[in-house]
């Protein structure tokens, strides 16, 4: 993956199904989580353990583009929700619904 200066990754999110794995190779990425935030440069990784409920995602603050790698499995039974707005995805068809289940305008 690549993310450029003042790109973020995702929405703040965990899975229901799936464990991640990122790597940066290069540049350097802002991880926020929870608990904070942590500088990740080339070479660091973080792991994202799945059913955790702790939310994250990537910010490159910096003015370079940044390169890193990210693993998961996947797994069609996984549900994506975000921590900060009113939105889930289950990975079984890919929608964006409100955490309710109700879906956003335009997805029926």
């Amino acid at each position: 993956m690549t993310l450029p200066p003042g790109g973020w990754s995702s929405q703040r999110h965990w899975h229901s199904h799936e464990d991640e794995f990122v790597t940066v190779l290069e540049g350097e990425l802002t991880l926020v989580e929870d608990g904070g935030e942590t500088l990740l440069k080339a070479g660091d990784c973080a792991t994202f353990a799945k059913n955790s409920g702790n939310g994250h995602h990537l910010i490159n603050r910096s003015s370079t583009t940044a390169v890193y790698l990210e693993v998961g499995s996947r797994n069609p039974d996984d549900v994506i929700s975000c921590s900060d707005i009113d939105m889930m995805s289950p990975s079984s068809d890919g929608r964006f619904l409100h955490k309710d289940g109700a879906p956003f305008p335009g997805q029926g």
